[in-house]
């Protein structure tokens, strides 16, 4: 199969039909790259061209990858999606894990020549908690079950890297956009016209606008020197008391003085509640001294810029 041509190079990126997917993919073709979507289903996006595959099953053609340059894998069940039971924490940590290894796998015995693996991971490497210490990427893994996840999530990344693939694994924030589930969720409470924070709001809450979260795979795509862990984390720190009150104040709504108690959530969410109740400052240091520009630092700019287009009522 002869390789598709491109003035920039052929990224082939896994979850392509996701929230970040789509965006990143509408990124690199106006930035003039060739764009190929890995999908369990076989539908269409735009000018992409939509390969199917079966990680569950490690079916995955080796032909897709001729003329490859670069892989984007952000493939995985949501996280937020359902209870985390014992099969669904199965299922999140499998379809991170394995479909990672079974590229690896067919990139290496086709010996395909693929300039860099880059992988979504989660600032949850560092593990749900509340304290004064700003992480960065040379922290270790931290405990539960976010960290554990993240952590093999990445260990399989590296195979890349062990294969002389540069590789790059981006920890990734609460993620600002219209269409993020997760911020919906946020806004359940304002249909009654206010809106409420959730357990001791004291909790930090780190965030990154879905453009500037793009902008960080492009980076990680042009820049040959940018390798390992990098945190996509606004450079600003804010607590989740914080944020929903610029949250309120951009949507127009008051924020209830009482927050909704943490025994409530943990009730209706069991383990997955501690993904709103704690929360971690998260260093962005490492991103901006390779260069990278934030186009939101500030919450309330971010949040009025991602409400604008109307896409949430």
């Amino acid at each position: 199969m002869p390789a598709e041509k491109s003035n920039k190079g052929k990224v082939l990126i896994t979850g392509g039909s996701g929230l970040v997917g789509m965006h990143l993919t509408s990124l690199l073709l106006e930035e003039g790259y060739t764009v190929v979507h890995l999908s369990r289903k076989q539908d269409q996006f735009g000018k992409v061209r939509v390969y199917r595959w079966n990680p569950e099953k490690g079916i995955l053609d080796p032909a897709i990858f001729f003329g490859v340059d670069h892989i984007v894998h952000l493939a995985g069940a949501g996280i937020g999606e359902g209870r985390w039971t014992r099969k669904r924490k199965e299922d999140i940590l499998k379809s991170r894990e394995d479909s990672a290894r079974l590229i690896h796998s067919v990139v290496t015995a086709g010996n395909f020549p693929v300039k860099s693996f880059i992988s979504a991971s989660g600032a949850g490497y560092y593990g749900m908690r509340t304290d004064e210490k700003i992480y960065t990427e040379e922290d270790p893994p931290g405990s539960g079950f976010l960290a554990s996840v993240c952590h093999r999530w990445e260990v399989a990344a590296d195979l890349f890297d062990h294969s002389g693939i540069r590789t790059v694994k981006i920890r990734t924030t609460l993620v600002l956009d219209a269409e993020n589930p997760a911020m919906k969720k946020l806004l359940l409470s304002s249909c009654t016209g206010i809106l409420s924070g959730v357990g001791s709001g004291k909790q930090y809450m780190p965030w990154i606008h879905i453009s500037d979260l793009c902008r960080i795979y492009l980076k990680a795509i042009t820049d040959t020197s940018l390798a390992g862990a990098v945190n996509a984390s606004a450079p600003g720190h804010v607590t989740h008391n914080e944020f929903m009150r610029a949250l309120a104040s951009v949507r127009g709504k008051c924020l209830s003085p009482v927050n909704v108690p943490a025994f409530l959530l943990s009730a209706f969410l069991g383990e997955m509640a501690e993904v709103i109740l704690k929360g971690s400052r998260i260093s962005s240091r490492k991103i901006i001294n390779a260069g990278f520009d934030f186009r939101y630092s500030q919450i309330e700019e971010a949040l009025r810029d991602v409400m604008s287009g109307g896409q949430i009522s």
